[in-house]
C-alpha cells in the first residue's frame, strides 16, 4: 500500500519514528514530495537553532532507505481543496498512486474529493493502530526501538504511553501499554 506522507506526520519527531520504522518493516511504502520535505524542514526552525540542519539530514536519510519515496508534485491543474496551499500535497498523492493520505489536517482534504482520486484520508494514530492489529509484532518492534532512543536522547526514563500520547498517537499508546 502506497502511502503519502504529509509534513504534518512527519515533523512530530516520535510519529516520524512510528511511521518510518513501519515503513522499514515493509508494512506499507512511504511516498512524499520535495515540497512536503521542505515544508518539514521549515517547520522545524522554530525548534531552535540547527534542528533545520538535522531535518535536512534525517531527510536525507529517509530518501536514501526510500528511494521510490519521492514523487512529483507539479500536476496541480484542476485540482481543488479548501486551502490551496494544500493542492501541492493531493497532487503529490495522485501522481505517486497513493492508496493513503496520512496527515492530521483531515478538514484540509475532504475525503469526497480525495475519493475522485481513490484516496483515502486518514489519520496517523488510527493508521498505525490498524497497522498494530495486523502485524502486532512489528508494531511493537518499531516503538521498543523508538521508545529507546527517545529514553537515549532526553537522558530520563518515559512511559510508552506517555510519549505516544503526547506525540499525538493516544490510541497507540493506550493499545501497547501494559494493562
Amino acid at each position: 500500500m502506497r502511502v503519502l506522507l504529509d509534513a504534518c506526520v512527519i515533523f512530530p519527531t516520535i510519529m516520524r519514528e512510528m511511521l518510518i520504522g513501519a515503513a522499514s518493516q515493509g508494512l506499507f511504502e512511504p511516498i512524499w514530495s520535495e515540497r512536503i520535505i521542505e515544508e518539514w524542514v521549515r517547520a522545524t526552525r522554530r525548534l531552535g537553532e540547527g534542528a533545520d540542519l538535522t531535518a535536512k539530514i534525517e531527510a536525507a536519510t529517509m530518501s536514501d532507505r526510500f528511494k521510490e519515496a519521492r514523487v512529483d508534485h507539479t500536476q496541480t491543474e484542476g485540482l481543488w481543496l479548501p486551502d490551496e496551499n494544500d493542492i501541492h500535497v493531493l497532487a503529490a498523492a495522485i501522481t505517486g498512486k497513493a492508496e493513503v493520505l496520512l496527515t492530521n489536517n483531515l478538514g484540509d482534504f475532504p475525503t469526497r474529493i480525495l475519493a475522485q482520486h481513490n484516496i483515502l484520508r486518514r489519520d496517523p494514530d488510527g493508521f498505525l493502530i490498524d497497522l498494530f492489529q495486523d502485524h502486532p509484532d512489528q508494531i511493537i518492534g518499531t516503538a521498543e526501538v523508538m521508545h529507546a532512543k527517545a529514553e537515549k536522547i532526553s537522558g530520563r526514563e518515559q512511559s510508552m504511553r506517555g510519549l505516544l500520547k503526547r506525540s499525538g498517537l493516544p490510541r497507540l499508546g493506550k493499545a501497547l501499554s501494559p494493562k
